[in-house]
């Protein structure tokens, strides 16, 4: 079988490299799928690393660490890597939590978290994303917010539609609606601001 599907192959490459003359063929994807199928079957085909790959699970999950996805049901499309990563997660869909602790009480959908204890607390807000240590940390219930950074973020509990790039951007933030850019950037902020502008850099700002 090996030595057919290979023998195959090879006649199929060199058409490939010498297509002058040639009419493209209506079975051409055909032969390509075929060749596909017989590889699945091939001695091996199922797995070459050692040991293999673990941390697969049904409905397109993985887990991989302690305790992470410990909780889950059925929800599907959760990537859990870290210690206790997504732990508390049972009905939350579409989650990526990774780092230590990043997502441990989640149970809203969509949320991204790369980072230690990055959205720790967060546990029906939706659509976040936090890249960074501790980054939303303290988000409960919050949603469409999105924090760069470490520590950016860091206050916020039920604020939405904030975005705070840089370390310590909105650190202190718990309304809704707004933008900083740069490390530090509105640090102190506790209120919505008014439209203009509606990004702050750091050098604008006072501290």
């Amino acid at each position: 079988m090996k030595t057919i599907i290979f023998d195959t192959l090879r006649s199929f490459t060199r058409n490939l490299r010498n297509p002058i003359d040639r009419v493209p063929s209506p079975c051409g994807s055909s032969i390509i799928l075929w060749l596909l199928t017989c590889f699945a079957f091939l001695p091996g085909a199922q797995g070459q690393l050692s040991p293999p790959p673990d941390g697969c699970y049904p409905n397109f999950t993985t887990a991989e660490g302690c305790d992470a996805l410990r909780s889950l049901a059925s929800a599907p499309g959760n990537t859990a890597i870290g210690w206790r990563s997504l732990f508390s997660n049972t009905g939350g869909s579409f989650n990526t939590g990774v780092g230590a602790g990043a997502l441990a009480l989640n149970n809203g959908d969509s949320n991204t978290a790369i980072g230690a204890a990055a959205l720790l607390l967060n546990n029906s807000g939706t659509q976040n994303t936090a890249v960074g240590a501790d980054a939303l940390v303290n988000n409960g219930t919050g949603s469409r917010n999105t924090a760069h950074g470490a520590f950016a973020l860091f206050s916020n509990t039920a604020g939405s539609h904030n975005t705070a790039i840089g370390s310590h951007a909105l650190e202190n933030n718990t309304a809704d609606s707004n933008s900083a850019i740069g490390d530090d950037a509105l640090v102190a902020n506790t209120t919505v601001l008014p439209t203009w502008p509606s990004v702050v850099l750091r050098s604008l700002i006072t501290r």
